[in-house]
């Protein structure tokens, strides 16, 4: 059985075609085959391809896979057989966002005046689909260029090479995190009045400090290992506009002027900078206003400062701006002295600061009931205890040395459930905007969860500090093409790398040649490029036919 399309003029010239479902028999009394008509579907303008492509798929799924092939084996001149197939729906995504925001142009615009033999550029983006994809050492993205996946122009990459290309990659990284950020603002319009800051730490494989791998406070919780730290510059949309590697002695409070001077040149204009509290100093709070910026910064509950402590006190009505989100501004000082506050309140979050106090109490009643001290002296188990993280702020420890639990400390405790205060250089910004403003500070923490975790940047295991300047650029080149798809599609990497890794390149081999052949794309997929507003790979990416010999 066929599809056949037959057609007919009428008599003012213009001609009907109909499709027909017809098939061939053999007339004994002809002596002839002949053709007869099983089923006629109408007018070809008429007939509904999707109807056509539905009655395909039902015919599939009566015969099974095995039927279907041997029919196709059968109908075709040289059946093909499945050699192999590899991932492409990833890849070729980021390649398209690579190409898309600038990248691709930059790096081949800086190294028209370098001569390169290896395909840096190519490179480059290999390392950082990596990351993205399936984070492996550099040694073996060698082998997982050459076998897991497909780049396009790229088949092979030897690891001398990619080592080459980082260290490019590192002396052009001023040029091009500037030119790539002017590229991603200008195609998505990104709103930069507001940048978030905030610093991680990642550790070493290895006890010995040198120039650059420092012992310092570790935000992952490995004070045994030297570090690096890293600082990060992100959009209010999420999308990392810069970064920075410092050695992992490095304070919070130290980088706010190098950062500060490091932006003046991108002509960002009015910029609110948005920190958390281990930058606040009075000399960070200046260096942020010069060149008429601005800050949001957190300020310390707890504080010793005089301005914190009256602020904290001032009564007055908070105002309520969204769900669980009340503030209230508060000027502290007059003139040259006077702050702007704003203290923020959660009231849901302050139900769960109550219960977690009254169990904490609970806890450490009981500890005092088994404490066993004797008079005018206490033991190993009380110092602890006095020492505590948590617990040392609801204790004291009396002349007798008795140590208990001090109420006027509760008290004071529970005045700041669901709280937190905010400092701000900028009159103009509405108190809700503020507050919100601060919260966005999220983005950065979920920058960094994706820095460790999606592209493993933790732990690392180069020595050199080129070698890890350069690495913490790869990673943030692969979380700027993650957070742009995210933001276009409304989908997590997570989901997104899963369905779209669903997309295979094959390898097809017959006796007339070869033929490189990519799987159907879902209608998820197809959305997931029409969002992203890109091009899906093509169906076929190769046709390679045997030439025919003088003989043949």
């Amino acid at each position: 059985m066929y599809i056949r399309v037959t057609g007919r003029k009428n008599k003012d010239g213009s001609t009907v075609r109909y499709v027909q479902l017809a098939h061939n028999y053999w007339d004994k009394e002809a002596n002839c085959s002949k053709t007869q008509v099983l089923y006629s579907f109408g007018r070809e303008e008429q007939v509904d391809p999707e109807a056509l492509k539905r009655l395909v798929q039902s015919i599939n799924r009566y015969l099974g896979p095995e039927e279907v092939l041997k029919a196709e084996g059968e109908t075709s001149a040289a059946p093909l057989s499945f050699i192999s197939s590899r991932p492409l729906g990833g890849s070729w995504t980021l390649d398209m966002l690579w190409q898309k925001l600038g990248i691709k142009d930059v790096l081949k615009k800086l190294l028209q005046v370098r001569k390169f033999e290896a395909p840096v550029e190519r490179a480059l983006f290999a390392l950082t689909a990596n990351r993205a994809l399936a984070p492996k050492s550099k040694l073996a993205v060698e082998n997982w260029v050459g076998e897991e996946v497909y780049i396009d122009d790229l088949n092979e990459i030897p690891v001398h090479h990619l080592y080459r290309a980082m260290d490019f990659l590192l002396s052009a990284q001023e040029h091009l995190q500037k030119e790539v950020f002017f590229s991603v603002a200008d195609l998505f319009n990104l709103e930069v009045d507001i940048l978030y800051l905030d610093t991680t730490s990642t550790y070493f494989e290895t006890e010995q400090e040198d120039g650059f791998r420092k012992y310092g406070f570790s935000k992952d919780k490995r004070p045994d290992l030297p570090q690096a730290v890293i600082g990060l510059a992100v959009t209010r949309e999420g999308i990392p506009v810069r970064c920075w590697v410092w050695p992992g002695s490095t304070a919070d409070m130290s980088v706010v002027d190098e950062v500060k001077k490091d932006l003046i040149g991108w002509k960002l204009g009015r910029v609110v900078s948005v920190l958390d509290r281990g930058f606040v100093s009075e000399d960070n709070l200046k260096t942020l206003q010069q060149t008429g910026g601005h800050y949001i910064v957190g300020e310390k509950l707890r504080s010793s400062k005089e301005s914190v402590k009256e602020a904290l006190s001032t009564r007055g009505r908070y105002q309520k701006v969204r769900d669980n989100l009340e503030v209230k501004e508060i000027i502290v000082g007059d003139g040259e002295a006077r702050k702007r506050y704003v203290l923020v309140k959660n009231p849901q979050q302050a139900q769960k600061d109550k219960a977690q106090r009254e169990h904490t109490l609970k806890k450490l009643e009981q500890e005092l009931k088994e404490l066993k001290t004797p008079q005018g002296q206490h033991g190993k188990r009380a110092c602890e205890l006095l020492s505590h993280q948590t617990y040392k702020r609801y204790l004291k420890l009396l002349k007798s040395g008795i140590v208990k639990i001090d109420r006027a400390k509760v008290k004071e405790e529970e005045k700041l459930d669901g709280k937190y205060l905010l400092r701000t250089s900028d009159d103009t910004l509405a108190t809700e905007d503020v507050a919100l403003g601060f919260k966005q500070l999220s983005e950065v923490e979920a920058a960094f969860r994706s820095l460790k975790n999606t592209l493993e940047l933790r732990p690392v295991y180069h020595r050199l500090e080129e070698r890890i300047r350069a690495h913490v650029l790869l990673c943030w080149l692969a979380l700027l093409l993650i957070r742009v798809s995210e933001r276009a599609t409304g989908e997590s990497w997570d989901r997104l790398r899963q369905e779209l890794q669903k997309i295979h390149l094959g390898e097809f081999s017959g006796d007339n040649g070869q033929i490189w052949q990519r799987t159907e794309l879902t209608p998820t997929q197809q959305g997931y490029f029409k969002r992203l507003n890109i091009k899906p790979p093509p169906r076929f990416f190769s046709i390679n036919p045997k030439k025919k010999t003088a003989a043949g």
